[in-house]
């Protein structure tokens, strides 16, 4: 009976460590990142892109935009879907992330732009 409880236990603590992982851990072994300190300055550099391009749009908006509020909002998403990428990409630069961003707009790209095999278009 002992052992039966030392095996639920055990997988006890085995679930509790894979919780205790975390996100940022999950993140870093999927994006393959070396250090934790490489992951924050992806982090930051996702914040900061998007704070900007939210910025930018904006303004951008602001000059451009149309009176009709379904409208705006329509120009305002496809703007700030043009906006994103080059935001994120002109600030990890400065950041030191060109190459893992490079890399992951350049695989997210693929994703949203690959041919669907067998759909006959």
């Amino acid at each position: 009976m002992k052992s039966c409880c030392k095996d639920v236990m055990n997988e006890e603590d085995n679930a509790s460590e894979n919780k205790q992982k975390g996100g940022l851990q999950r993140l870093k072994e999927k994006w393959k990142v070396k250090s934790m300190g490489q992951l924050l300055l992806i982090l930051c550099t996702f914040a900061i892109g998007g704070t900007a391009c939210g910025m930018a749009g904006r303004q951008i908006m602001h000059y451009i935009g149309p009176d009709h509020k379904g409208l705006w909002v329509v120009v305002y998403i496809l703007l700030i879907t043009i906006l994103w990428p080059l935001c994120v990409i002109i600030i990890s630069i400065p950041l030191g992330q060109f190459n893992f961003f490079r890399h992951y707009l350049k695989r997210l790209g693929t994703k949203i732009f690959r041919k669907q095999k067998g759909s006959g278009l």
